[in-house]
């Protein structure tokens, strides 16, 4: 049971932190229906990961003009009217060493930008944060390591409530109740993972069942959670907002409808949240609907 002293301090944040928790966030983690390309990075782990895909589809293309335009010049200049009669060399020890060489020199070039990405994802610097993620048939627990809060994250109108998985008007005044919008749908869950701007996270990944896999797009992070094993994964939010994920692993028939709610705010609304997360209340509470904002470049 908690104590008395806890629930004051609770109570007391809550009404200090009053005018913070009334901020509105923008939705940046939402897909935009017939839009492409990656959500607006909110971490230097995304940008460098798109940054890094930019410049793989630049090289990829003129890889692809140049080929094809070889090809052309092949199929026009030695076809069988143009060159009726065939050379008849078998080796031609330049362009060998050419095409031996210039391909090495391309995945070299490639690998000197990548490597780096990859190795910042791996190496887990020491988090100003850590919460243990938990993927279940079909939903996500959190833990705050070292805060005494846990919680279960629902899909609002999925699986575990008394809904059908479709948008019908229950569903949709139950998004609008939590501050969200019915395009939410899908998306939002009851309770989200609240963090402040600026401060590195580091999420410890597992599962209880099947393999699941914790992932949100904007900031650059995958991974997935196996049962029996602890991996992790990190990152520093630069943004306040909504930010949306899915799992990306087929874990059942309900797979589809076990999404990921991050909200980013600041750290006077973080504090003021924990400290009424320790009382029990894990909920945003007084968070208007938030802004819309475009998420697809």
């Amino acid at each position: 049971m908690k104590n008395l002293s806890g629930l004051a301090a609770g109570m007391a944040a809550l009404m200090g932190a009053g005018a913070a928790l009334a901020q509105e966030l923008p939705v940046i983690g939402r897909p935009v229906d017939k839009m492409t390309g990656f959500q607006p990075a909110a971490t230097e782990l995304a940008r460098e990961l798109q940054g890094l895909d930019h410049m793989l589809n630049i090289i990829i293309g003129v890889i692809v003009v140049f080929v094809t335009a070889l090809m052309i010049y092949s199929f026009v200049r030695f076809n069988r009217k143009a060159n009726p009669k065939p050379a008849t060399f078998t080796h031609n020890t330049p362009i060998e060493i050419a095409w031996t060489l210039v391909p090495i020199l391309v995945l070299v070039f490639i690998g000197a930008f990548s490597l780096p990405v990859l190795f910042k994802q791996q190496e887990i610097p020491e988090g100003d944060i850590v919460i243990k993620v938990t993927g279940n048939q079909w939903n996500w627990s959190y833990e705050y390591v070292g805060e005494d809060v846990e919680f279960t994250s629902f899909m609002i109108g999925g699986p575990g409530t008394d809904d059908a998985l479709i948008l019908t008007p229950d569903v949709e005044a139950k998004l609008v109740a939590a501050g969200y919008a019915k395009e939410d749908f899908l998306l939002a869950t009851d309770t989200a993972v609240v963090l402040p701007v600026g401060k590195t996270i580091v999420m410890q990944v597992t599962a209880s069942d099947v393999i699941h896999s914790w992932t949100i797009p904007a900031f650059g992070v995958k991974q997935d959670g196996v049962p029996g094993r602890l991996a992790q994964l990190w990152f520093k939010p630069e943004v306040e907002g909504v930010f949306y994920g899915q799992c990306s692993e087929l874990c059942g028939k309900e797979h589809a409808y076990m999404p990921i709610t991050v909200k980013v705010v600041s750290q006077e609304v973080y504090d003021a949240w924990l400290a009424r997360a320790k009382v029990g209340d894990v909920t945003l509470a007084a968070n208007p609907a938030p802004l819309t904002v475009a998420s697809n470049n």
